[in-house]
């Protein structure tokens, strides 16, 4: 190099310029955009990794929650043998009374019917021995009522499970506590937990198929979604609606349509391939609260049970006066307004029979009313609950209906011998009678109508066996009361929405 220019070109500055190169083809490079095909299998990865994160996130929170749940168990059932404990040596503020009756078989029948509900007078009794009824009154160190306790031990064939389910029950605080033994968990497959909701979960609800969910909470807001990643997203949608959603439907014959019935007495009516809201109809002021919906299975139509008083801090028996809507989905007007007679008790829950020709109704008075659709006539109806009956369901064969009350009794109602009750369960260890003043109960049948789904003021959900002998089960826990439930209808899967804002998709084995 030419000794002249050797001062300008140093080790300095080749170290630098080489750095300002290395720099400056860095930026060019890595601030090219990556073509979107390119990142395809990246983001696949992605999408499957965070996947089965949030797959085992959930798993091992469902077993935190569980193992939670028997701890607390144990605690409970720790400090109450402590208090039998001191109770008992202290021998202080205790009164213990022990009557033995004999009963002939028509006292028999009667306890029997007491506990039943309603049942047939016309059965007959087999001879029975005597009944032995322990009452006891215990109070605590404080003076107050601790709890009190009604056992009834017969030996009597007739008496059924929901009799049964009283052996051992006590009163602990104010609230009832069942002695039985809990049911097994339930087996599953695989378990999706959907969190899109910042509030309590109202109702959800399967499509017609199966492949789309539609889930609502109290703050107005309904999503459409899918839980099988196989089904395009294409449908998924967040619908507002202003106020709180009481009831969902789906169209029958296609996962088009989708029906909301808010607080407010709007139903909206959802297409969810335009993604729009092709119908916003309102009930009349005197009925603001559409607390149900459901299109007939045949014919383009839809019944909305409409209340003169919203569901709030008041009983179900404080929703005031009913109203029944028969609408038409292809003008989107009222056909016609179904006769309950004079200030009716308010309507809670709707079914349709398999061909569309017979609809059921319960009302907050105990009563189940059929209507037959063509004539636009109530045909029979008979007093099924000595409480608010809280949801409603034809059975498999639909040679009977099963009624759920607001006291946790359901029944399931033959048909062919209008009164009869055929089976019969009491649920009133999962039954929260505070929580159902906020939130309606409500049931489910799977595909097979075995299985009956019912919701619960507890973190788990008793899963019945219709008909059978066996042990019912008890879903996953979420965190807190499970407000709304559903079956796939053609696979073994269910829906839980929880007052703890998520929605479960479970797959039993």
């Amino acid at each position: 190099m030419d000794p002249q220019f050797r001062v300008y070109f140093s080790k300095e500055w080749y170290e630098a310029l080489r750095l300002s190169v290395r720099n400056f083809f860095s930026e060019v490079f890595n601030g090219t955009r990556l073509p979107a095909l390119l990142k395809i299998s990246s983001e696949k990865n992605t999408i499957s990794r965070l996947k089965r994160d949030n797959k085992h996130l959930s798993l091992k929170l469902s077993q935190l929650q569980a193992l939670l749940e028997d701890k607390e168990a144990q605690l409970g059932q720790s400090k109450r043998s402590l208090r039998a404990t001191n109770s008992s040596a202290t021998s202080s503020g205790v009164e213990d009374e022990n009557l033995h009756l004999s009963a002939s078989s028509e006292e028999i029948c009667s306890l029997a019917t007491s506990h039943l509900g309603r049942r047939e007078q016309s059965e007959e009794c087999a001879t029975a021995e005597p009944v032995k009824i322990i009452s006891g009154h215990v109070k605590s160190s404080s003076g107050h009522d601790s709890y009190s306790a009604l056992s009834l031990h017969a030996s009597y064939s007739g008496i059924d499970d929901a009799a049964q389910g009283f052996y051992g029950s006590i009163i602990e605080n104010g609230r009832e506590v069942l002695g039985e033994e809990e049911f097994p968990e339930v087996s599953i497959e695989f378990q999706e937990t959907f969190l899109g909701h910042t509030s309590p979960i109202t109702r959800c609800r399967f499509s017609a198929s199966g492949n789309n969910i539609a889930s609502a909470s109290v703050d107005g807001t309904v999503r459409i979604w899918t839980y099988d990643s196989s089904i395009p997203a294409s449908r998924n949608a967040t619908i507002y609606c202003g106020a709180e959603i009481m009831s969902l439907d789906w169209e029958c014959k296609s996962d088009r349509l989708l029906l909301i019935g808010t607080a407010d007495g709007g139903i909206k009516a959802w297409n969810v391939d335009a993604k729009r809201v092709v119908c916003d109809l309102n009930t009349t002021e005197a009925f603001p609260s559409v607390l149900d919906l459901k299109c007939s299975p045949v014919e383009p139509i839809f019944v909305s049970a409409a209340s003169s008083q919203r569901l709030g801090s008041n009983s179900m028996e404080s929703l005031g006066y009913a109203s029944l809507t028969v609408w038409n989905m292809k003008t989107w007007k009222a056909m016609t307004v179904l006769p309950l007679g004079e200030d009716p008790p308010a309507i809670t829950s709707l079914c349709f029979n398999h061909n569309g020709k017979i609809l059921a109704a319960s009302a907050t008075d105990g009563m189940i009313h059929m209507f037959d659709m063509s004539a636009g006539l109530q045909i029979t109806g008979w007093p099924a609950h000595d409480s608010a009956i809280s949801s409603l369901l034809f059975g498999p064969d639909e040679t009977s209906i099963f009624s759920l009350g607001s006291d946790g009794r359901i029944f399931e109602w033959s048909l062919q011998n209008q009164g009869r009750v055929l089976w019969s369960k009491t649920s009133s260890r999962f039954s929260d009678l505070e929580t159902s003043n906020y939130y309606r109960h409500e049931m489910a049948l799977d595909a097979n109508g075995r299985q009956l789904l019912v919701t619960s003021g507890s973190v788990r959900a008793p899963i019945y066996q219709v008909q059978g002998h066996s042990k019912g089960l008890r879903t996953l826990p979420h965190s807190a009361a499970i407000t709304t439930v559903d079956w796939h209808p053609t696979l073994p899967i269910f829906l839980t929405g929880s007052a703890d804002n998520s929605v479960r998709v479970t797959s039993i084995s």
